[in-house]
């Protein structure tokens, strides 16, 4: 008699050509990723390949109910890690049947923006540092953490080790390993100052595909924290009071910032993002001023400021970057929350097209 983690485990591959395919999606939020599956009658690798598909629009806060069918198009294709074989994971954004991106659909002006001619030449690099809080599933209190109660204060949990100090590692070691299985450019992992928070990284990733790996990258972390029974948060302060809030640092570099005399340019660059704080500061995630008040390694949410191997500033140069005279900078304002669709495509917009 078979159990039911063989019949989770079956390998289609040993009985037929099918596939299934995962369409991933964000929903109505913003931050809700939704998803539901369809067989193909083969392996798939080009996305453009793949057929659309529709959903019920009015289920995720995304239509009306009369007129309640949104469009997925498929954009970008990952190995699935749950089901394996030559089972995908497929990224998709959202339209109208008439063909028109719908609100939410964040990521169709992002595409626009990288495929200007001045963006491609300058091969947008990035890399996103994904900060998260895991939470016990009936209490909403992080992982770890007495019930009712708090550990000992920040200082031993930044990268720590030890049962005492580190919660959830099994979750953590196993979207690490998923996501390299499914293709994501992730880069490295490792345990943030509050206890229960945890950070990803995934890049250099160049233009949209960041974005894309972001989103699948999340994905794959809330369907392992379902299995493990665990709430996943990208709240960007889960705790107030003395505690680091959760952001989404977001490294960058263009063509000419990773060539000689590149650092002219990044402080080029810099100035101008310090021109558009506001509108940048509006886009970058719900909630963040609860997280940028000047303190836990934040620069306070009115105020622009930029140096050199400095975590309290709204921008960072590395020690390394400033020494060679080329290379990239870090904006630390990304809530954990942060769309990387804006995010990314922004900085590119102010840094590359934007003429003040």
């Amino acid at each position: 008699m078979s159990l039911l983690s063989d019949l989770v485990n079956l390998n289609l591959s040993d009985s037929t050509e099918k596939i299934i395919a995962e369409y991933i999606w964000i929903g109505g939020s913003g931050m809700d990723i939704r998803s539901k599956a369809r067989t193909l009658s083969g392996p798939v690798s080009d996305p453009a390949k793949l057929p659309k598909w529709n959903y019920d629009g009015s289920s995720t806060g995304q239509a009306p109910g009369e007129d309640s069918e949104v469009i997925l198009y498929p954009q970008a294709i990952f190995r699935d890690p749950f089901r394996r074989g030559n089972n995908i994971l497929v990224i998709c954004d959202t339209y109208t049947p008439a063909g028109v991106p719908i609100p939410t659909n964040k990521r169709c002006a992002a595409a626009k923006i990288f495929s200007h001619p001045d963006v491609v030449a300058e091969i947008p690099w990035y890399g996103l540092e994904q900060e998260y809080t895991l939470l016990q599933k009936d209490v909403k209190w992080p992982l770890g953490w007495p019930l009712g109660g708090y550990p000992g204060p920040q200082g031993p949990y930044y990268c720590g080790i030890g049962v005492d100090k580190a919660f959830g590692r099994d979750i953590v070691d196993a979207h690490y390993k998923a996501c390299l299985y499914a293709g994501i450019n992730i880069s490295g992992i490792n345990g943030e100052v509050m206890p229960g928070q945890w950070e990803f990284q995934v890049g250099p990733s160049v233009g949209i595909s960041s974005g894309d790996e972001l989103w699948a990258a999340r994905y794959i972390l809330e369907r392992i924290t379902e299995v493990a029974g665990v709430v996943l948060s990208f709240d960007p302060k889960p705790i107030q009071g003395d505690w680091n809030g959760a952001g989404a640092h977001t490294n960058y570099s263009t063509k000419s910032m990773r060539n000689e005399g590149g650092y002219e340019i990044i402080k080029k660059a810099i100035e101008k993002l310090g021109l558009r704080h506001k509108e940048h500061i509006a886009a970058y995630g719900e909630g963040n001023e609860r997280r940028l008040t000047g303190r836990h390694e934040t620069a306070d949410i009115n105020t622009f400021k930029w140096g050199v191997a400095n975590r309290g500033a709204s921008i960072r140069v590395g020690r390394d970057t400033e020494k060679e005279g080329k290379g990239y900078f870090e904006d630390r304002r990304p809530a954990s929350n942060m769309d990387p669709y804006i995010v990314t495509s922004m900085i590119a917009e102010t840094t590359i097209l934007w003429k003040p």
